[in-house]
């Protein structure tokens, strides 16, 4: 029988678990502490637990459900590893290095069913969501990398803007979140926690409304329905004018800045016109928004998509600039590595699918 992950607990459940099952509210707290402090991986190893409650944890709950299949090193000190999850599906978790701390990427959903036109995710449609102790892992896995490789370093940032849209995963997202930034385990502040989604309007407004409180991004991508629906199919579902209005629930609500993550697309989206008018669609929102500039990693199946020029970058941060918007271009990482989001992965079903062919011809010869 497949057990669930203990790391989909927060504290809470598992105190009432613990407790529903004949053990003290102290017990809890022991094994938060093993997990996420001492990053014990094996129940048995809980040496300051009672060992009954070890037997009662190893009898319903497994410690380790992600096993690393496929790890690339970048030259810019980016890891990316591809873990195969206990069904045989495969999902990526990206490691990055900045001035400001280690970053993790971490994914939501096995495949993703938004279809972005120019994603590398979307790919391969979703077949399931991640549970949450399954997201948790994904930040286990890392800090376990980095205790045995770059000892004393630790995760301090974390990105939800891998395979997925976190937002239709909503309540394992949410248990994700309060895991990793309990004070008493991971204890990464909230400003250090970002959530990107293609823009489901009703969940927005559910997220403004929670008690997360962690930075929200917009995958906003274009600057008019017409383009963003060409390149983005679900804004015929939820339009430009719906999306800005569940962010302008958000935006008065939790009075917290928000980020527009906007890919530029040679010829597509990145010309003066566009940024003149993404500039006044942002508007009144200035104050309260800044749009990040997205270069592209061109991916092999969406050929009809080209990078940017520098020229054409540039141009477009200095017209937005010059409207009064702020803005960044995104720093890059891992482009030697199948940066695109998704493309490992489904590079390696891809090798795979084709090492089981071949395999079935030489047995047929």
């Amino acid at each position: 029988m497949k057990k669930e992950s203990i790391y989909g607990l927060t504290l809470d459940q598992l105190t009432a678990w613990l407790m529903e099952h004949g053990h003290k509210k102290s017990r809890a707290l022991q094994v938060w502490d093993a997990l996420y402090r001492k990053r014990i991986t094996d129940f048995a190893a809980m040496t300051e637990v009672h060992e009954n409650c070890v037997r009662l944890l190893e009898e319903h709950f497994s410690i380790e459900t992600l096993e690393e299949h496929v790890k690339q090193q970048s030259a810019d000190g980016t890891v990316k590893f591809l873990f195969r999850l206990q069904d045989g599906n495969l999902i990526e978790t990206v490691l990055m290095s900045h001035k400001f701390g280690l970053s993790v990427c971490v994914t939501t959903q096995v495949g993703c069913n938004i279809g972005c036109s120019f994603c590398a995710s979307g790919l391969l449609k979703k077949s399931r969501d991640l549970s949450s102790g399954e997201i948790v892992e994904q930040i286990m896995k890392v800090q376990l990398y980095l205790d045995k490789e770059r000892p004393g370093d630790r995760v301090s940032h974390v990105v939800v803007m891998g395979i997925g849209e976190p937002f239709d995963n909503f309540v394992n997202l949410s248990d994700f979140i309060r895991v990793i930034k309990d004070h008493k385990g991971l204890a990464i502040g909230p400003r250090h926690i970002t959530v990107s989604t293609s823009g489901l309007a009703d969940k927005i407004i559910e997220f403004a409304d929670s008690d997360l409180h962690v930075n929200l991004a917009i995958s906003l991508h274009a600057p008019n329905n017409e383009i963003r629906t060409r390149i983005m199919k679900i804004n015929r579902a939820i339009p430009i004018e719906k999306l800005m209005q569940a962010i302008d629930y958000y935006l008065d609500k939790t009075n917290r800045r928000i980020t527009l993550e906007y890919i530029l697309l040679k010829d597509v989206n990145d010309g003066k016109e566009h940024a003149l008018e993404l500039a006044e669609l942002v508007g009144h929102r200035r104050n309260l928004a800044n749009v990040n500039l997205i270069p592209y990693n061109p991916v092999d199946e969406h050929s009809q998509y080209q990078r940017s020029e520098s020229e054409s970058i540039t141009g477009f941060y200095d017209v937005l600039k010059k409207q009064g918007i702020s803005c960044s271009v995104r720093l890059e990482h891992g482009v030697d590595i199948d940066a695109a989001c998704g493309q490992l992965r489904s590079k390696q079903i891809r090798k795979d699918a084709q090492g089981s062919r071949n395999s079935e011809r030489e047995a047929i010869s």
